[in-house]
């Protein structure tokens, strides 16, 4: 008889890199994706900028988002306001408005000690 496991993962996220923690088809956690986001290229015209940046971080939380397919719970943590925003895109999108979010702040670690974290969070 199978368990039914809820789908769990864990994100750390700054506004240029993202580690996304979740069961790559074994029971203990692990990491299953790096995203980076590369950032506005420097403008004159600063709506031009402002529009860049807003295309870029939408494509860098949709490609953390291929990750965490029929995700049930999402624990975030990170540095700055990132995590903040990456909250109200999960709210805004259909396939996540169900989902259970978290979110606490934490300085940048090693994908070990990521795992270990996000692992805990879980428990």
């Amino acid at each position: 008889m199978s368990v039914n496991h809820k789908k769990q993962f864990g994100v750390w996220m700054d506004n240029h890199h993202a580690t996304i923690i979740g069961h790559a088809n074994t029971e203990e956690f692990s990491v299953i994706g790096h995203v980076k986001n590369p950032g506005a290229e420097g403008n004159s015209n600063e709506n031009a900028l402002h529009n860049q940046q807003r295309t870029l971080q939408t494509q860098f939380f949709k490609e953390i988002t291929s990750h965490m397919q029929n995700a049930d719970e999402i624990h975030l943590t990170g540095t700055g306001t990132i995590q903040e925003q990456f909250i109200h895109y999960l709210a805004e999108t259909p396939q996540f408005k169900n989902t259970v979010t978290k979110e606490c702040t934490t300085n940048k670690m090693s994908d070990e000690r990521l795992v270990e974290f996000i692992s805990g969070k879980f428990q």
